[in-house]
């Protein structure tokens, strides 16, 4: 009975375990009403490495008073142009200009304004632009949003006039230039939005005196700001290719001496473009849009540095090491793409030698000196993700060179970890070498998750500030290698315990994995965390052997839907403001505007799966998996056979990588990270597989039938305790023979029949599934073992018809019949394939 719940037990444990993890928030502040006035100005271009108490004394003191943080400024193109940048500031959401631009660059003409009034302005070509980005673009801006939820707004300046324009290419007031006295202007509504100048250029000298001449008109600004106000600076966009991260200031009643953050970075110090309209509506007191902005409102946290040169030092090292990341990250990739292509290239002829034959002819065995170098390699190939992750606890980007400077660390660190796994206990056992780099992998990803992912934010296999994407949580690449490490130690643990406890072990395992991934307060990946679910139900259901049937594909399916209405249902129950990606989609398609979210998802997967080095390790993995190791001389399906819980928690990550990568707009990112960890263990644990496939099992003293459940090959002659085989062992790491095939069971109507049995020390070999029952008697009577011959062991008899009849019962007279000699019955073999063996 239990046996038949049980798939529907682990299913709602999983469930249980996802919807929990995703259902938790961390404490957010509310966004209260702070100020009657909002002062938004921006410099185009201005980084932190311009702000100095020289040349910007005005910014300087105001961000020693206020919160700083740093701004990505992304857009709906790339680079941000100041026009894309002045005009997403309006409309709270990524947005772009239209028109003619080359290639990484900007629009080549100004913006037209006129003003027919002397009070206000009008921007003729407002309308196209918004049904640009309304028709054309996916993200479904709607220019002129943030001065729609005003009743009047300022604007000071031609990029002011684009944030400020209402989406029909009105603006309320408007000043080409700060007047002398601002104070009136300013003051006249509750918004204003000033352009205080472009700081642009290569040139230290330049910037610096683009910079002071800026830092002159904030300081009128701050000289003229009305009572009660919130002066909000920011460096409005990039000016040139390549994107980099700006200043952010915020100066007024509860924004003292803090870091900005928002709930779409969820990260201390970072802030995005488009949090800066929803910021001011809230500090206003004002209702957000109809149509949400994509950004947040911005809060200030606790945690800075008292000295303002070291904290405005942390924004300034945050962007050269993106700047860095930018340039490495695509040639580690692709470096790592090629590597693993020739080292899958270099593993086919040692696979098509690795299996021992038993005939006078062969192929010639490859020496076992070279068969130790490519297993080192293939384990330093499995850890060199990990290692990069792990090389940004060095400030490796700081150096003159910072790609030889990455490249050296990553080195380093992952000749630290093959030489950890290669002198680790129980390397030398089959399965050793794949439990201990999953070990790694998993406890690396899983530390930095746990100590705020910090290696992965701006690392060169985390995410990058700069694109805006993620700020917090797990990478894609993280995603990856943590699913992959999780599912295969957990399979790696299932597989040294008894298989009734496998599945359990499985949900144990990929439980955990599933909070840590999912959890607001770690992984901060709810898409993720789903997929992962699907992937431990699918391991969980075969752990203990068979074929993921319909059935069993039916749970995983149910598990991972379950978790996902859930937790939308937990989501769609909060405040439009507070939902999280999930929510806000399904809130999406209620409204009709759930098409834009789709159209980039689809497109940001073709884009990824065109364009990433990511791609090519996914698909090179597979390839290698399906035309080699999946071959009858690959040695791959012959270890799924002998180890069922690593077959479970191989087609779990498949599973999970893929839903990953394709429901996060990821294409086979995902599925790349992951491959670039367990191919190279595959590869490993067949080339050993196929090393013992020649040895030969031995029985167990003692052993009953009622063990024959019980397939974890406790005891015997594995390396622990010796053997004849190439590790030490007498079979696939020193496999015992699950149970002596003796007779028939005890208790059978022929188990007191007189039968010649072989004798007990006589060896017997069998090479069947451990799950498969004893061989029972046949008419001839049970056989007995035969020796093996040179060739290898022999084929199990056939069962003859001719052997001896059972006992004759008593005759009608109640006299027995005379009995009939015992014949004896020469001894023979019995063989079977090999059974399933536990982990070492």
């Amino acid at each position: 009975m239990l046996r038949r719940i049980a798939p529907a037990l682990l299913t709602v444990l999983v469930v249980a375990l996802g919807v929990a993890a995703l259902a938790a928030r961390p404490p957010r502040g509310v966004p209260q009403r702070t100020a009657d006035f909002v002062v938004l100005a921006g410099v185009a271009g201005l980084r932190w490495e311009d702000v100095d108490p020289q040349s910007t004394p005005t910014l300087w003191r105001m961000a020693q008073d206020g919160s700083i943080g740093s701004l990505s400024v992304r857009s709906a193109h790339r680079p941000t142009c100041p026009v894309d940048g002045w005009l997403t500031l309006g409309a709270g959401s990524f947005a772009a200009w239209n028109g003619s631009r080359v290639a990484d660059g900007c629009p080549p003409a100004g913006v037209a304004v006129e003003q027919p009034d002397g009070i206000g302005a009008n921007l003729p070509d407002q309308e196209s632009v918004v049904q640009y980005n309304q028709q054309r673009l996916s993200w479904g801006a709607l220019p002129g949003s943030l001065s729609e939820s005003v009743r009047c707004s300022v604007a000071v300046g031609p990029g002011a006039a684009v944030a400020a324009a209402r989406p029909f290419g009105r603006v309320d007031r408007y000043a080409s230039a700060l007047p002398a006295d601002p104070r009136a202007l300013l003051g006249s509504c509750v918004l204003s939005i000033v352009d205080l100048g472009t700081v642009e250029g290569t040139d230290p000298a330049s910037r610096a005196e683009q910079a002071r001449a800026a830092d002159a008109q904030l300081a009128r600004v701050l000289a003229a700001r009305p009572p009660r106000s919130l002066v909000l600076v920011a460096g409005i966009s990039d000016t040139a290719a390549p994107s980099r991260l700006h200043v952010a200031v915020a100066d007024g009643p509860g924004w003292e001496r803090g870091w900005l953050t928002s709930a779409s970075t969820g990260r201390d110090g970072y802030l995005q473009l488009v949090d800066l309209a929803p910021t001011a509506l809230a500090a206003l007191g004002r209702p957000m849009p109809e149509r949400l902005f994509l950004g947040r409102p911005a809060l200030s946290t606790g945690g800075r540095p008292t000295d303002l040169a070291d904290a405005i030092d942390a924004p300034a090292d945050a962007d050269r090491e993106a700047s860095a990341q930018r340039s490495i990250s695509g040639r580690f990739f692709t470096l790592l793409a090629i590597v693993q292509v020739l080292l899958a290239l270099a593993i086919l002829p040692l696979l098509r030698r690795a299996r021992p034959h038993a005939g006078p002819t062969g192929p010639t065995p490859v020496s076992a000196r070279i068969v130790a170098v490519v297993e080192v390699l293939l384990v330093a190939a499995a850890l060199t993700v990990p290692a990069a992750l792990l090389a940004d606890a060095v400030p490796w980007w700081r150096g003159g060179h910072p790609g030889w400077m990455f490249a050296g660390v990553t080195a380093l660190l992952v000749a630290a970890g093959t030489a950890a796994v290669r002198f680790a206990p129980g390397y030398a056992g089959t399965l050793g070498p794949v439990g201990a780099v999953a070990g790694l992998a998993t406890l690396v990803v899983g530390l930095d998750v746990l100590t705020g992912a910090s290696l992965q934010l701006n690392g060169v296999v985390g995410y990058s500030a700069l694109q805006g994407g993620r700020y917090a949580g797990l990478s894609t690449v993280g995603l990856g290698v943590f699913l992959a490490g999780a599912l295969l130690a957990g399979g790696w643990l299932a597989q040294r315990v008894h298989r009734g406890w496998r599945p359990a072990v499985m949900v144990a395992v990929g439980g955990l994995a599933v909070v840590v991934v999912g959890s607001p307060y770690l992984g901060a990946d709810p898409v993720g965390a789903i997929a992962l679910t699907a992937g431990v139900s699918v391991a969980a259901v075969i752990s203990a052997g068979g074929w993921l049937t319909i059935s069993r594909l039916a749970w995983a399916t149910m598990a991972a839907l379950a978790v996902g209405i859930g937790f939308a249902v937990v989501d769609l129950r909060r405040p439009a403001a507070e939902r999280g990606s999930l929510g806000r989609f399904l809130s999406a398609l209620g409204d009709g505007t759930g098409g834009f979210t789709v159209h980039r998802s689809s497109t940001e997967n073709f884009e990824t799966l065109v364009n990433s080095p990511l791609t090519v390790l996914a698909l090179a993995g597979g390839l290698l998996v399906w035309f080699a190791l999946l071959q009858p001389w690959g040695g791959l399906m012959r270890l799924f056979g002998i180890y069922p819980a690593v077959r479970a928690a191989l087609a779990g990550t498949v599973v999970a990588a893929v839903l990953g990568g394709v429901l996060d707009g990821a294409a086979l990112d995902v599925m790349g990270a992951a491959a670039a960890l367990v191919v190279p263990m595959a590869a490993l644990a067949s080339l050993r597989v196929l090393g013992h496939a020649a040895d030969r099992t031995r029985p167990v003293a003692g052993r009953s039938r009622a063990d024959a459940d019980d397939d974890s090959g406790s005891g015997g002659v594995g390396p622990a305790a010796g053997g004849n085989g190439p590790t030490g062992g007498g079979g696939p790491l020193g496999a015992v023979h699950p149970r002596p095939i003796s007779g028939p069971p005890a208790g059978s109507p022929k188990a007191d029949a007189p039968q010649a049995v072989a004798p007990p020390e006589a060896p017997v070999n069998r090479t069947a599934d451990a799950d498969d029952d004893a061989a029972g008697p046949t008419a001839s009577g049970p056989a007995g073992p035969a020796e093996p011959t040179a060739s290898g062991p022999a084929d199990p008899a056939e069962p003859s018809a001719g052997g001896p009849a059972d006992p004759v019962g008593p005759s009608a007279s109640g006299s027995a019949p005379e009995a009939a000699p015992a014949v004896p019955v020469p001894p023979r073999q019995v063989t079977r394939s090999s059974t399933e063996v536990a982990a070492p």
